[in-house]
């Protein structure tokens, strides 16, 4: 038995000491290293394989599970009680609201009791199902976590059979072959088909949802796996938002005259994301349109301008991270997903780092001192999270104006 096994503790099958039977135990947590965890199976049936990652946000599950910033990954959250106030319609994050964000599945440490909020619509289990996502609970997800901290976060097959029957040498050569999130371009997976045009802004509790109806700027989104509420933002800050797939050329993208382009967030290797991308944020950068990349749109910025960006030994998944920014001298408290970073010492004479994070300081933001470019690792639509870094959303709209005044 390994030392996270033997944390974590498994039920076990058949008679207990005591007399009693035990549950059978019904999904599988197996680690490419050969480590199996037994825990409750909910959700979908079946398997997946993915990079196991911790999540510390103690709200705002359904935003993190419909995030596409996740495709490929499971997540294991830290907050013990998750799913307990259900799912609605409003708190998705991926465009296709029919599907999920590519997420592989869910570990939790608590099973879910019956929905206790107002908004309700659907039980977690049965959203679950119904987008395809396995999820496993019952085990000790800090046994987990300080695991991924200690050894990084491990590759790994989830897998949920209600009648607790497994193919174990099946599941661990999936786990040990699967080649890692490294070196993978997952942004196809997760991209817009077409283009498409966006005017809904940020939602209230009157209200719900509104309409940007009097828009004044022009504002094109590359969509790397952009979330909902980051064009919402942008729709709520007075721009008429087109979004365009990841492999739009930058002859079609200027063809759109955008007062101002915006990188997404995304999934995956920027690296190899970059194979495609850097040359057309090239010529964006070239033709000096305003621009502003969040997440991946960070690391997709710092690629084009000669920098490079590394594999992290843990990822930084939460909603309580804090960030230094430079500009303001002032700590913001953000939402943070990333498995990749800019390393900063590589960012050359024209990049000023403008972030960075005060757990780890690794790389946060930056920006060009030659072009009216910006970018952050982190999401300051906040959604979930506080609200400190909306004020990203009107210097990008300061930005804009201000070139624009020029022409």
């Amino acid at each position: 038995m390994t030392k996270l096994q033997d944390k974590a503790g498994t039920a076990t099958t058949g008679q207990s000491t005591s007399g009693w039977s035990e549950p059978v135990t019904t999904a599988r947590l197996v680690l490419a290293d050969g480590t199996v965890i037994e825990g409750f199976g909910l959700g979908a049936t079946g398997q997946a394989v993915g990079e196991v990652c911790f999540n510390t946000a103690m709200t705002g599950y359904q935003e993190i599970l419909t995030d596409p910033s996740y495709s490929g990954q499971i997540i294991t959250f830290t907050f013990p009680h998750i799913g307990n106030v259900g799912t609605n319609e409003d708190d998705i994050e991926t465009i296709d609201m029919a599907h999920a964000s590519g997420v592989r599945g869910v570990i939790m440490q608590a099973p879910i009791t019956d929905p206790s909020n107002y908004r309700t619509t659907k039980h977690f289990n049965e959203w679950l199902k119904a987008r395809g996502i396995i999820a496993l609970y019952g085990i000790d997800t800090r046994a987990l976590t300080a695991h991924i901290r200690e050894n990084g976060m491990p590759n790994a097959v989830i897998a949920y059979a209600p009648d607790g029957k497994f193919d174990m040498p099946a599941l661990k050569a999936e786990a040990a072959k699967w080649p890692g999130i490294d070196g993978m371009d997952l942004v196809p997976g997760v991209t817009a088909a077409k283009k498409f045009n966006w005017d809904q802004t940020v939602w209230s509790l009157e209200d719900g949802y509104g309409a940007q109806k009097t828009p004044t700027l022009n504002v094109v989104a590359i969509d790397y796996g952009v979330k909902r509420n980051i064009l919402r933002l942008l729709s709520s800050a007075g721009c008429a938002v087109t979004v365009v797939p990841a492999t739009t050329s930058a002859k079609d993208i200027l063809a759109l005259k955008p007062d101002g382009i915006f990188l997404s967030n995304g999934p995956g290797d920027p690296a190899e994301t970059g194979k495609y991308s850097v040359p057309v944020i090239r010529e964006l950068l070239d033709a000096k349109v305003p621009l502003f990349g969040i997440c991946l749109g960070h690391q997709m910025l710092a690629l084009a301008v000669g920098a490079k960006t590394t594999k992290m030994h843990q990822g930084h998944h939460g909603a309580n991270h804090p960030v230094m920014d430079y500009t303001t001298q002032k700590v913001e408290i953000v939402s943070m997903n990333h498995g990749f970073a800019v390393d900063a010492a590589t960012l050359p004479a024209n990049a000023k780092e403008t972030h960075r994070s005060l757990f780890d300081g690794s790389n946060c933001g930056m920006s060009l001192t030659d072009r009216p470019a910006f970018s952050v690792q982190h999401h300051p639509e906040a959604s979930p999270g506080p609200q400190d870094s909306h004020y990203l959303f009107r210097r990008f709209v300061d930005m804009m104006t201000q070139a624009k005044s020029k022409h």
